[in-house]
């Protein structure tokens, strides 16, 4: 894998090389970070170019194996995508319906473009000052998790994250509704470390090499 080519994150420019340019006209793209899904999970991808027919995607670890799957843009836009080629870490996929590149490059839809957010249910226990607290994730970003606790915690409460899978991670309640919590990370994850703990935590072989 190409550890350079993983470095770049949202925001910078590539253009498409001459010999990339199969089919469809490649147009250059910002390179930005975007939600695989497939049947083993969910993991973070970096959208490299794209055409109305196909897409090249990287990840910072092995791909899932499975044909079919979704891309999901930050901006909410979910895009069902055909695996042609692909490279270990990276592949080409060719969308199952034909999109246009203004789709494709708008940085908002549905809602404004956010963190990116994987839905990984992950059990783990809250340290705080009263004790242990059982909780459950609901999703899972870079900067932060929604999580559903056996207990309330107070807004701005400190906490410290203990899971098997993952270091203690301390946070603190940003806010709180129906049982449900949201914690934003004192040390935020980097977009790498981030990919690889969310593949170590649905599919390790993955993430193996």
């Amino acid at each position: 894998m190409n550890a350079a080519a993983c470095d770049l994150e949202a925001g910078e420019l590539e253009f498409a090389q001459p010999q990339e340019l199969r089919g469809a006209p490649r147009f250059f793209a910002l390179i930005r970070s975007a939600k695989l899904v497939s049947a083993q999970g969910e993991f973070v991808c970096v959208v490299r170019d794209v055409s109305e027919t196909g897409v090249r995607l990287r990840c910072f670890h092995t791909l899932p194996r499975d044909t079919t799957m979704a891309l999901e843009l930050q901006n909410g836009d979910v895009f069902e995508i055909e695996r042609v080629r692909d490279d270990g870490a990276e592949a080409s996929f060719r969308f199952a319906e034909p999109v246009t590149i203004e789709r494709l490059m708008q940085e908002s839809a549905h809602y404004p473009r956010r963190p990116l957010r994987l839905n990984i249910a992950l059990p783990l226990s809250l340290r705080t000052p009263g004790g242990a607290v059982a909780a459950v994730t609901h999703n899972v970003s870079q900067q932060g998790c929604r999580v559903e606790a056996a207990l309330p915690l107070a807004i701005a409460q400190s906490v410290v994250l203990e899971s098997p899978h993952l270091p203690g991670i301390r946070a603190k309640v940003r806010w709180r509704r129906d049982g449900e919590c949201g914690l934003v990370f004192d040390d935020t994850f980097s977009l790498r470390d981030f990919a690889i703990h969310a593949a170590r935590l649905q599919c390790p072989v993955l993430a193996a090499a």
